[in-house]
């Protein structure tokens, strides 16, 4: 299957221009009776909500290739963000589940037959995976829209089909991953062998739940790893279903543990375990940092991580104002606001700048806000009251430090966590909504006079993890591509996420890299094995 350009896939929308209805389109999406769509300023977004016909089958913790019950027998509501009411009720993982899930994986790693397994026949099971999840893709995409309050356009057009596509990506590596003959001075044959590092724990946030899982997964498989993976407390429930596709697929009991529940309780356990061989976490910059203490002062295990980010969008004045808009718009609102690589810094040419103001807040005024399974709609609620009232508190930071409200700025409704998309004029850098990541839908829009000062201006974040440059011009984009302290650079683009196109960040956004070939090497050990020749035919 070819490469999926996920950013045409994801922004794609209807017109708002008319009235949409909500059909069912299967047994497994949403049913209910005919919606009409509403912009966001008219009604509650959350009248009316269709209740989604898939059904919550597992909320167990995935251990040794069984679902069971935590060891202390809690569990925990996982929510609904369009109401805040009760999907389903959790298992709540702690220390102790931790410990049997570990246990498990070293099991499976030195015991079991994954990592003697051929490549082939590793390969086999992640690409029947892959298939599993285009047959399910309409009960995950409606679990994945429930649990998160993504719209289900998102998740059935792009993220599911992506989901599968990184498992196929990943499942070509796998025959692929072998080491090197070196030459040495002297009698010697010197071999690198490109070994397993054990087990993998790995911890994924819930913005992206299942793309998160293939990213942390799919290397780790190939590679002929064990995990221990824990979900994000917010959004447990697509994780437990996908591990039940991965057994289906034959994977082998205890190849693949999942343990819902919380960071300082069963995240903190997993990142501090003394028989976890590797760590990758993605989430916010600050657990990052507790995160990466906890490796080091047990194991010193290897820690991937990728993190929080303030990416700037850069618009010069040779651009087409219309396309730019539209762009930035889609690099600041996807998702809800809530992607670590939001272009969450609008930085507008002077020259262009007013213009630019004036189209922004037209188009943040057209988005249409709602209930995600609804047709139509492009931008659900916040993921919880917690990241809600967060959002809702950097707004108010931005009306007292004098930027411009233009449009915005309120929750909409009573019921759920919808906030209006909301955009700020005159914006200047000491500003906290120009300095820390919002995580939500609120778009920062400042001024600039020339290259040098754009870049300059750009690079003085704490985060480097992506940025985006809207010119006309080759050398425009050539220069500030390669001066910005960035992972990624996206000209006249963005989001553009491609299972080969490595994703990771500078300084505070992290470290190692994740997707494409450079993902190999976190879960890999290069060993280095010297044997003498003797009267060797050659050197």
């Amino acid at each position: 299957m070819a490469a999926r350009r996920v950013s045409s896939l994801l922004s794609r929308s209807f017109s708002a221009s008319s009235p949409f209805l909500f059909r069912s389109q299967g047994r497994n999406c949403c049913n209910g009776s005919s919606r009409v769509v509403r912009r966001f300023g008219t009604s509650s977004a959350a009248e009316d909500i269709i209740t989604p016909s898939v059904q919550v089958s597992y909320t167990q913790l995935l251990i040794d290739g069984n679902f069971v019950d935590a060891a202390s027998g809690k569990t925990f509501p996982t929510l609904d963000p369009r109401t805040g009411e009760v999907i389903a009720n959790v298992a709540e993982g702690d220390a102790e589940d931790i410990n049997r899930a570990v246990k498990a994986a070293r099991k499976a790693f030195d015991e079991g037959p994954w990592p003697k397994m051929t490549a082939y026949e590793r390969s086999r099971i992640m690409l029947r995976f892959a298939d599993l999840v285009e047959k399910h893709s309409e009960e995950l995409a409606a679990l994945e829209t429930w649990d998160n309050g993504k719209t289900y356009q998102q998740s059935k057009t792009a993220e599911i089909p992506m989901l599968a596509r990184l498992f196929r990506y990943y499942a070509g590596w796998v025959d692929k991953i072998h080491g090197l003959t070196v030459p040495a001075d002297g009698n010697y044959h010197v071999q690198t062998l490109h070994e397993p590092i054990g087990v993998a724990g790995q911890i994924i946030p819930w913005n992206f739940p299942l793309l998160m899982f293939a990213w942390k997964v799919g290397p780790a498989l190939a590679c002929g790893n064990t995990i221990v993976l824990k979900t994000a407390e917010q959004t447990p429930l697509t994780a437990f279903y996908v591990g039940k596709l991965f057994l289906e697929a034959g994977l082998p009991p205890g190849v693949l543990n999942i343990v819902s529940g919380f960071g300082p309780t069963a995240g903190a356990s997993l990142a501090s375990h003394m028989d976890v061989d590797k760590l990758a976490f993605t989430g916010s910059t600050d657990t990052g940092k507790v995160v990466l203490g906890l490796a080091a002062n047990s194991n010193l295990k290897p820690v991937t991580l990728e993190l929080g980010g303030k990416s700037p969008f850069i618009v010069f004045e040779d651009a087409d104002i219309n396309k730019a808009v539209e762009l930035a718009h889609f690099a600041l609102f996807f998702n809800q606001g809530q992607c670590c690589c939001a272009g969450s810094r609008t930085y507008v040419h002077e020259k262009v700048y007013d213009e630019f103001v004036e189209k922004a807040k037209a188009r943040a005024l057209k988005r249409v806000v709602g209930d995600p399974f609804k047709k139509g709609i492009e931008q659900g609620p916040q993921i919880d009251s917690k990241q809600f009232e967060k959002v809702m508190r950097y707004i108010r930071s931005g009306v007292e430090s004098n930027a411009t409200l233009e449009c915005g700025g309120d929750q909409i409704g009573n019921k759920g966590y919808f906030i209006q998309p909301t955009v700020f004029s005159n914006v200047k850098d000491d500003m906290l909504i120009a300095q820390d990541e919002i995580f939500g839908p609120v778009q920062s829009i400042l001024k600039f006079r020339d290259v040098d000062e754009v870049i300059r201006r750009a690079n003085e974040t704490r985060y480097g993890l992506a940025a985006g440059v809207f010119t006309k011009s080759l050398d425009t984009a050539n220069r500030v591509s390669r001066a910005l302290k960035a992972g990624t650079v996206w000209v006249n683009c963005f989001d553009v996420f491609d299972a080969a196109i490595p994703f990771g960040g500078y300084k505070m956004s992290g470290n190692g890299r994740e997707k494409g070939i450079y993902s190999l090497n976190n879960y890999l050990q290069v060993k280095a094995v010297v044997t003498p020749l003797n009267n060797p035919a050659w050197i």
